[in-house]
């Protein structure tokens, strides 16, 4: 197993060994500093991170499955994610999924062939008051509407070229 924490990952961990009495309680927070690290949470850190908790490789899955915001697949350098909850979709997010989707030529859970874009449906972004809600990595997008995608896609294709 090659994986392991950067040098300021290791330090957060060990500030959170002292700081939670249970080291269940350490799983969700380990899995942000693997995603963040990493780009997202490959098997191979999964066996790590239940090395470290002396857990089974499975509970790490079994919370990182669970929960859309880790990524168990790579991700491009923009991941968009959207809103697939009921404020969302009664404001028009499956909409303007449909629209990223034509615009970038791949469906929900794909990545364009560069790396450059992922979408992704997720629950919740807890912005139900302004849905439909999208997030550009951890930007996040309200009332959003189609021409706001096209001004951000296009913005992003400029700063990235």
């Amino acid at each position: 197993m090659s994986f392991k924490f950067n040098k300021e990952n290791e330090e957060k961990f060990q500030k959170l060994l002292r700081r939670y009495p249970k080291i269940d309680s350490l799983m969700l927070p380990c899995l942000w500093m693997i995603q963040h690290q990493e780009g997202w949470i490959s098997p191979e850190t999964m066996e790590y991170l239940a090395e470290k908790l002396n857990k089974s490789p499975m509970d790490v899955y079994s919370v990182a499955s669970f929960y859309t915001m880790f990524h168990l697949k790579p991700v491009g350098k923009y991941n968009i994610q959207v809103c697939k909850t009921l404020s969302c979709m009664l404001r028009g997010s499956e909409d303007i999924k449909k629209h990223i989707e034509k615009r970038l030529k791949i469906k929900a859970g794909e990545s364009t062939q560069d790396m450059k874009f992922t979408i992704t449906e997720v629950e919740c972004l807890g912005s139900c008051g302004t849905a439909p809600c999208v997030c550009i990595n951890d930007d996040y997008i309200q009332n959003t509407t189609p021409q706001m995608i096209d001004e951000i896609l296009d913005g992003l294709n400029r700063w990235s070229n």
